[in-house]
């Protein structure tokens, strides 16, 4: 199924979506990094303000008298700065109090709590302002407590400030990170935009072109090589495609001729019923020819002619060759009988297209002789085409089962060449092969050997 993209909605290139993903991982971080270091200081901040408290409330219970049977305050010279927001009890009696403070107020309320919970501890009141009470314990024999007061709203300030700073300063490594991870991917993924490319230019013109070894990385590196190899197999699988259709265009031409050249002589003129009962067996053989050579070729070519092993009579194929063959004058075409009844481990049809381009090529150069011979050899059967022709020039004996080659284009003979690649190429998809005798001296000298069945 194939995924449908809106219109007008362009898809996330990979440099977006990495870039994306880190600054997704940054954002997490930065805001646990932010969560945790502001609560640090918020908590640090309220430790300040009670040891603020502490030292405060200490400094005001030092002129606190509690030697006698009842606490009292001592008066000390310019100690209003002291005293404010403080109270001093004795015992649960106030005996001083904030001069801003309401006797009856919230904050004096709590200060009577603290001072009758005989202990040393801290509460917070107020949420829009907030204020912070501690109490502190005078030693002595008298009892005696000392309540401290401050404002937390600096504090909250301090903190709230640290927060917007660090929340500005997440904010601008987020852009600076998302700026600074689009770079490094676009870097990182330039031999990406190189392969694209070389691709995409290699898409609009034949050739063998390839990633090669050009220095990447070690993850680019195996994929060049994995696409030069996908690249080597497609490009395989075309020149097997054309050399297929070269082979049937080559192989197809005779069985077409013979077909073309029987409606051509039965419409000169008017013929017997025999006659043309005669036409139309040789076009039906022809015909039968055609698709015989079309389904041999797509079998070896899907890898399936290997698995019809025959048998197939030797001598009735060749003799079948021979019948169809139309040698020109003065040539003459002898097909020795066999000296047993051969039968071949192959296909008839691979024996027949293995042997057939050999006496095309037989035929077309031979002066006066072709010989065809068929013998056993212990478990192989051979095939011996010989002709009294020119034979193969020994220069071109390395390139003569080559497809496409031919010794001499402009002899003045038809052929595409691909008649004994063909024919080595079937004879092997049986187990089989097709072998020049360059030693031959009278000529050209071809053997294909087959097993026997």
């Amino acid at each position: 199924m194939t995924a449908h993209i809106p219109a007008g909605r362009r898809p996330l290139t990979l440099r977006s979506r990495l870039s994306l993903i880190a600054v997704s991982i940054a954002a997490l971080l930065m805001a646990v990094l932010i969560l945790a270091s502001n609560a640090i200081v918020r908590h640090q901040l309220d430790q300040r303000a009670d040891d603020h408290l502490h030292t405060r409330a200490g400094a005001v219970a030092s002129t606190v008298d509690t030697t006698g049977r009842q606490a009292r305050v001592v008066e000390v010279p310019n100690d209003d700065a002291l005293d404010s927001d403080v109270w001093i009890y004795a015992g649960t009696e106030r005996l001083e109090a904030p001069p801003t403070a309401a006797d009856d107020g919230p904050l004096s309320q709590i200060a009577d709590t603290l001072a009758a919970g005989r202990r040393p501890h801290c509460v917070t009141a107020g949420d829009r302002d907030p204020v912070r009470l501690c109490a502190l314990p005078v030693p002595g024999q008298a009892p005696a407590t000392v309540v401290a007061a401050v404002s937390l709203v600096p504090y909250r300030t301090s903190a709230d400030t640290v927060l917007h700073a660090t929340l500005a300063l997440g904010a601008a490594m987020l852009v600076l990170t998302y700026a600074l991870t689009r770079l490094a991917v676009r870097r990182a993924l330039r031999p990406v935009q190189a392969m694209t490319e070389q691709a995409a230019a290699w898409s609009t013109q034949d050739g063998d072109d390839r990633f090669g070894t050009t220095a990447r990385p070690a993850e680019l590196a195996a994929l060049a090589a994995s696409l030069d190899t996908l690249l080597d197999k497609i490009r395989a699988g075309m020149r097997h495609e054309q050399q297929l259709t070269r082979e049937l265009s080559h192989e197809l031409r005779n069985p077409l001729a013979r077909i073309v050249a029987e409606l051509d002589w039965w419409r000169s003129r008017p013929r017997s019923p025999e006659e043309t009962r005669s036409a139309h067996a040789v076009i039906d053989d022809a015909a039968t020819s055609m698709g015989t050579i079309c389904d041999t070729l797509l079998d070896e070519a899907r890898g399936a002619a290997a698995t019809h092993r025959g048998p197939a009579d030797v001598h009735a194929v060749l003799a079948s060759l021979a019948d169809r063959s139309s040698p020109p004058p003065p040539v003459e075409l002898r097909v020795a009988p066999a000296a047993e009844h051969l039968m071949a481990a192959a296909p008839g049809a691979i024996v027949e297209r293995a042997v057939s381009p050999l006496m095309d090529n037989a035929l077309r150069y031979a002066h006066s002789r072709v010989s065809v011979t068929a013998w056993l050899d212990g478990a192989s059967i051979h095939i011996e085409v010989t002709d009294d022709g020119p034979g193969v020039p020994a220069a071109f004996g390395t390139e003569l089962f080559q497809p496409g080659r031919r010794a001499d284009p402009g002899d003045g003979h038809a052929g595409a060449g691909l008649g004994l690649s063909l024919a080595r190429r079937l004879a092997r998809s049986a187990d089989g092969d097709v072998a020049h005798d360059a030693a031959y001296g009278d000529g050209a000298r071809f053997v294909v050997t087959l097993p026997s069945g």
